[in-house]
């Protein structure tokens, strides 16, 4: 029976050491940057309502979200300026 518990102390001991010494280290992944890493615009509703009157898609899909009567998104997909070729 001592002979089970001491080969187990050492079988424990010597995967103790692998894990700690020889086990190669995994790579930390690096997220990719996404939309919801990029700064926060500040955008205002101030009365445009066309596509031709935005400065960048995320303007226009601001002002579709955020402001009333506006007129950018003809078949009410929720996707602004579709047919706009600056976007």
């Amino acid at each position: 029976m001592k002979k089970l518990i001491i080969f187990a102390l050492l079988a424990f001991a010597g995967w103790n050491y692998y894990q700690k010494n020889m086990a190669t280290p995994i790579p930390a992944v690096v997220a990719a940057p996404s939309a919801r890493n990029q700064p926060a615009q500040s955008f205002t509703c101030d009365g445009r309502q066309h596509c031709s009157q935005m400065g960048s898609k995320a303007e226009a899909e601001y002002f579709t979200r955020h402001c009333p009567n506006t007129k950018m998104d003809g078949d009410n997909d929720g996707i602004p300026c579709e047919n706009d070729s600056r976007f």
